[in-house]
C-alpha cells in the first residue's frame, strides 16, 4: 500500500482543518503518474463543462465526473496503490484535487511536495528489481 494507505483503509481519519488534510491528501499522491492521472481526470471533466455550457448539452455533464474520479480511482489503485480520499472525505478531496490540478498547471507542485516532505513510495516490484 501506499503511504497511510493502510491508515485510510482502516478508518475514516480525523483533521483538524483543511491545511492537515491537504498534508495528508498530499501524501496520498505521491507518485508523479497518480498527480498525471488525477490532471487529467480534471481536465477531462472540466471540458465537459465548457462542451456542456457552450453546446446547450447538460447530458455531457454527466460525463465528467465518471473521467474525473475514474481516472483519479485507477491511479489510486493502480499507480499509487492506496484507497482514494474521497472515500472518507469527498468534498475536502474535491478542493484539494483542483488546488493540486492547479499547483500542476502552474509549476508549482514540486515546492508544495517538498513543503510537506513528500516523496514517493517505492514499489514492491521495483525495490525487489534493484536487489542482488
Amino acid at each position: 500500500m501506499g503511504r497511510s494507505g493502510g491508515e485510510a483503509a482502516g478508518k475514516r481519519q480525523q483533521f483538524g482543518s483543511m491545511e492537515e488534510f491537504w498534508g495528508f491528501y498530499l501524501s496520498q499522491h505521491s507518485k508523479p503518474g497518480t498527480r498525471r492521472w488525477h490532471f487529467i481526470g480534471t481536465l477531462a471533466s472540466l471540458a465537459c463543462a465548457v462542451l456542456a455550457a457552450s453546446t446547450g448539452r447538460a447530458a455531457i455533464l454527466l460525463a465528467g465526473p465518471v473521467l474525473g474520479y475514474g481516472m483519479a480511482w485507477y491511479s489510486h489503485f493502480f499507480v499509487e496503490g492506496n484507497r482514494p480520499a474521497t472515500f472518507g472525505h469527498p468534498v475536502w478531496s474535491f478542493i484539494c484535487d483542483h488546488r493540486m490540478f492547479v499547483l500542476i498547471l502552474t509549476g508549482r507542485i514540486d515546492a508544495e511536495l517538498a513543503r510537506f516532505r513528500v516523496r514517493p513510495t517505492p514499489d514492491a516490484a521495483a525495490a525487489s528489481a534493484h536487489q542482488d
